[in-house]
């Protein structure tokens, strides 16, 4: 007969995440699986996937997978006065941790003070080289032989939060872009939820 009282602290000892996304969230897809069936199945709780984009690829995904959907448009808002609406609506789902997963937005400082070293994200470069927008784009261009993806702290500042970890891309026999950003986005989706499971388990 099971032990349901075990079971149940078991459950409760699950870190609650709400994943950021903007468009398609083909990372946020990979720690959702690592969520059911893998590496995070018994840390982490997707409580909810929230997107300023209405028309963000990633909801229908998330929808799929069973996981409660909720969008705010981001459009003609204030940085302040949309996150103090996201803030309003991470009341409900209370989540321990938040995770960008592609979130092309720049959060505020009430924000980021709300959940102090709580919020977590993936940039596709060495925080330290490159911040901002393509990452990627970033590395081909300048021909590079190897690039890092790392996983940081959300700060108030554009990518200058504290690193948690990084990950070396070899790049060599890429000759496109598209194969630098594929092999960049394979690394990403299962380096993010080994680290996360790092921190989750914290």
């Amino acid at each position: 007969m099971p032990n349901f009282a075990a079971l149940f602290i078991a459950n409760n000892m699950k870190k609650r995440i709400a994943l950021f996304i903007s468009g398609r969230g083909s990372n946020m897809e990979a720690i959702l699986k690592a969520c059911r069936t893998g590496i995070l199945q018994d840390i982490a709780e997707p409580v909810l996937v929230f997107s300023n984009r209405a028309d963000a690829k990633g909801l229908a995904v998330a929808q799929a997978m069973g996981v409660e959907t909720q969008v705010i448009e981001s459009k003609g808002l204030k940085r302040p006065a949309f996150d103090a609406k996201v803030l309003d609506l991470l009341q409900t789902y209370q989540p321990n941790f938040i995770v960008l997963a592609g979130y092309m937005r720049i959060l505020s400082p009430l924000l980021v003070q709300a959940y102090p070293q709580r919020i977590i994200n993936i940039h596709p470069a060495d925080t330290t080289q490159h911040q901002g927008l393509h990452g990627y784009e970033w590395a081909f261009d300048n021909k590079l032989a190897s690039t890092k993806i790392t996983v940081h702290y959300v700060d108030e500042g554009l990518d200058t939060g504290n690193i948690i970890a990084q990950k070396t891309v070899d790049l060599s026999g890429t000759n496109t872009l598209e194969e630098v950003e594929q092999r960049g986005l394979t690394a990403e989706h299962e380096f993010y939820s080994s680290v996360l499971k790092t921190i989750l388990e914290a």
